[in-house]
C-alpha cells in the first residue's frame, strides 16, 4: 500500500498516480518516525459495563456496532484518523496522516458532532437505553509513524492526558487540555479552568469544559486591526485595477498572494473600507467538508442581500430572490446554492448564471468579488473565475482573489495570459514598518531589548508579530513603566503554539522528497549550501536535491542566498524551527554527525 504525500489516499503497491488526486507516488526512503504536534481525542460510553447487565448479549453488540459506525463516521468527517477502538473507548488523532492548522478547531467540532451522532442511535434503540459519552482532547507533541507508509501509530504525553482527561470528564462533558485552548479559545465557550491531579502526572492539569463553538470560527483569531502599515504601494494597486474596471466597464481580476499571516485579508480589508459607491461580495473558501465546491460563490451571493448562510426566513429569502433577481424557480444553477430551490446543473451552467449575476449587478454599480484563500477552491470553483473573468462584458466587475503561493500549484497558469489580470506577492514587513506594528498593537512602545527579541522571531510577518505581543498582554506579562512597556521575565516571549502549528502543517503538506530536503538543511542552519544538503540526504535523492530546492523556493520556504548561487537560507527562522522539530532526536544526531564529517 502507497499513501499519496498529497491528499493521504491509500494506492495500491506499485501504482504511480495518485488514484483520488492524481499525484505522482514517490519511491521514497525507508519509512522513518516523525515528531508532530497533533490533538489526540478520547471517546467512552458511560457505565457500559451496566448497559451490558441490562440487555441481551446480542442486542448489546448490535447497540455497540452501530454505535462505533456513528462514531467513526463523525470522526473521519472532520478528518480525524481513527486509531483504534478500545472496548468502547475510541481513539482519534487529528494530525495524522497530515498536519493541518485547524486541527484543534476540527477535533472540537469533531466532539460537539458526536452527540448528535449518538441521539440518533438512541431513537432507533427500541429498548430506550440512553447512550451518553465522555470526551477528552488534549494536543501536544507525539512520535508517529512515517505516515507516507501508513504507520499512523502516535505515542507521547498528549495521548496519556488525552486519556486521563475523558476519564475525568461527567456524562456528556468534553473536557480539554491547556495547549488544545490555546489553540481554539477564540472560536469556543468554556467553563472554567479547573486544575485536575491525573494518574501519572507529577502536576495539576488545567482543563476546561467546552461548552459551545461559533461555526465561523478560522484556525487563528482575526484580532483587533491596528492601522495597515507597509503596504501603500499594493493598496494603490487595487484601487488603480478598480479604476481600470470602471474606466473599461470590464471584469478586473487581482490576485494576492503571500504567505499565512503576511496580510492578504488586512490589505483587502483597508481597500474595501475606502470603497465608496460599489458594491461588495465577499466568499471564503473553507478547509474541508461535504458538498463545499461552491461554498464562496453561496457566501457571496448572501452576503450581498445581508443574508447569514443559516438565515432562511421568508424575509431573508425574499431579500436573496431581489438580489438575485427573481423567484426561486426562475434562477436556475443559483437557486440551489443559497436554498432558494432544489435541483442539479452542470459547472458550465453554474458558471453562465453567476457570470450573468455579476455583469447585471455591475451594471447597477461596480461590483467588487472577493474569494478568500482560493488555493483551498475546488478546481470547478476556480475554473468558474475563470469563466466570469475570460466572459464577462459591459459591467464594471473587480474580483479580488486572495490565496498562499501553493495555488500555483495546483494552477501554474493561474491569470497568466489575461490582458485584465494583475497578481501581487506580499513581502515580509521591512524592520520600520515592523516596529510601527509593535506599537500600534501596545499603544505605545516597547523597550529595545523586548523589541529586538520579537522582531528577530516575527522577521516581518504581520501576524507573527500581533501574535508574539498580543500573547505577552493576555498572559499579563506586559507592565508599563514611564510610557515604555516591558516584561519582567525574558523567557515569557515565546513562539505561540498557533504559529508553531500553522508552519508546521505548511511543511506536511510537502512531498516526501521536498520535507526531507528541508529537514537536512534545517540542521545546517538557517543558510545552507546545496552540497551540504546533498551529503545528508538518502543516497537515491540525491540526483534529485536541486529540483527539491527548486520547489521550495517557488513556495516561499527558502529562497537564495545574494553570496553564492549554491547559498540557500530560510525565509523565516521559525520554518527553519519547524523543519528541525519534525526530525526525531535519534535523527538529529546522525545528521549532525554526518555534518560535522562533511565540514571536515
Amino acid at each position: 500500500m502507497q499513501i499519496c504525500a498529497r491528499c493521504g489516499f491509500e494506492n495500491p503497491s506499485g501504482q504511480k498516480f495518485c488514484g483520488e488526486c492524481g499525484t505522482r507516488l514517490e519511491a521514497g526512503p525507508a519509512a522513518s518516525e516523525v515528531r508532530k504536534t497533533v490533538t489526540v481525542l478520547f471517546a467512552d460510553v458511560v457505565d457500559s459495563t451496566g448497559l451490558g447487565e441490562r440487555l441481551d448479549p446480542e442486542r448489546v453488540r448490535a447497540l455497540m456496532s452501530r454505535y462505533f459506525e456513528l462514531v467513526r463516521e463523525a470522526l473521519e468527517r472532520h478528518g480525524a484518523s481513527v486509531e483504534k477502538f478500545i472496548g468502547d473507548a475510541v481513539m482519534a488523532v487529528f494530525g495524522i496522516p497530515h498536519l493541518h492548522e485547524d486541527d484543534a478547531l476540527r477535533a472540537v467540532r469533531a466532539a460537539l458532532d458526536l452527540g448528535p451522532a449518538i441521539a440518533s442511535l438512541e431513537d432507533t434503540d427500541a429498548s430506550g437505553t440512553r447512550i451518553q459519552v465522555r470526551v477528552g482532547l488534549n494536543t501536544g507533541m507525539v512520535v508517529a509513524g512515517d505516515p507516507s507508509a501508513g504507520q499512523n501509530l502516535v505515542t507521547g504525553d498528549a495521548v496519556n492526558v488525552a486519556a486521563r482527561l475523558q476519564q475525568a470528564a461527567e456524562p456528556g462533558e468534553i473536557l480539554i487540555g491547556d495547549e488544545t485552548y490555546e489553540l481554539v479559545r477564540h472560536a469556543v465557550e468554556v467553563g472554567e479552568a479547573r486544575p485536575l491531579e491525573l494518574k501519572g502526572k507529577s502536576g495539576a492539569v488545567n482543563a476546561r469544559s467546552v461548552l459551545g463553538i461559533s461555526e465561523q470560527s478560522e484556525a487563528l483569531a482575526r484580532r483587533a486591526r491596528s492601522p495597515l502599515v507597509g503596504r501603500k504601494r499594493q493598496l494603490r494597486q487595487l484601487n488603480q485595477a478598480l479604476e481600470a474596471s470602471v474606466e473599461d466597464q470590464a471584469c478586473q481580476l487581482f490576485t494576492v498572494l503571500g504567505t499565512a499571516g503576511v496580510g492578504k485579508s488586512r490589505l483587502v480589508d483597508e481597500f474595501v473600507a475606502g470603497l465608496e459607491g460599489a458594491r461588495v461580495a465577499f466568499g471564503r473558501c473553507l478547509p474541508y467538508g461535504e458538498g463545499i465546491t461552491y461554498w464562496p460563490l453561496t457566501e457571496a451571493l448572501r452576503s450581498l442581500a445581508g443574508v447569514q448562510e443559516i438565515d432562511h426566513s421568508p424575509e431573508a429569502m425574499t431579500a436573496l430572490a431581489g438580489v438575485l433577481g427573481g423567484d426561486a424557480e426562475n434562477l436556475g444553477p443559483l437557486a440551489p446554492l443559497v436554498g432558494l430551490g432544489t435541483g442539479t446543473h452542470s459547472a458550465d451552467e453554474t458558471a453562465n448564471a453567476a457570470r450573468r449575476l455579476f455583469e447585471r449587478l455591475g451594471r447597477e454599480r461596480p461590483l467588487v468579488a472577493i474569494f478568500d484563500d482560493v488555493h483551498r477552491a475546488e478546481p470547478a470553483f476556480l475554473d468558474l473565475i475563470d469563466h466570469v473573468v475570460e466572459w464577462s462584458s459591459q459591467s464594471p466587475i473587480l474580483v479580488i482573489c486572495t490565496a498562499r503561493p501553493d495555488l500555483l500549484d495546483t494552477r501554474p497558469g493561474w491569470g497568466g495570459g489575461k490582458v485584465n489580470a494583475s497578481t501581487v506577492l506580499l513581502e515580509p514587513l521591512d524592520q520600520e514598518a515592523s516596529e510601527e506594528l509593535i506599537a500600534n498593537v501596545v499603544g505605545g512602545s516597547l523597550e529595545p531589548a523586548l523589541s529586538k527579541q520579537i522582531l528577530q522571531s516575527a522577521e516581518g510577518n504581520p501576524l507573527f508579530v500581533e501574535e508574539m505581543v498580543s500573547m505577552l498582554v493576555d498572559d499579563g506579562a506586559l507592565t508599563e513603566d514611564g510610557g515604555v512597556w516591558r516584561v519582567a521575565d525574558p523567557d515569557q516571549v515565546r513562539v505561540p503554539t498557533s504559529l508553531r502549528v500553522l508552519l508546521a502543517a505548511r511543511l506536511d503538506r510537502l512531498g516526501s522528497g521536498e520535507r526531507q530536503v528541508i529537514s537536512r538543511a534545517a540542521v545546517v542552519g538557517k543558510v545552507f549550501e546545496r552540497q551540504a544538503v546533498t551529503a545528508l540526504a538518502p543516497e537515491e535523492l540525491r540526483i534529485d536535491v536541486s529540483q527539491h530546492l527548486g520547489t521550495l523556493s517557488r513556495r516561499e520556504l527558502i529562497r537564495p542566498d545574494t553570496g553564492s548561487e549554491d547559498l540557500f537560507t530560510f525565509r523565516h527562522i521559525l520554518i527553519r524551527d519547524a523543519a528541525y522539530d519534525s526530525l526525531p532526536k535519534r535523527d538529529r544526531a546522525d545528521l549532525h554527525e554526518r555534518f560535522a564529517a562533511w565540514l571536515e
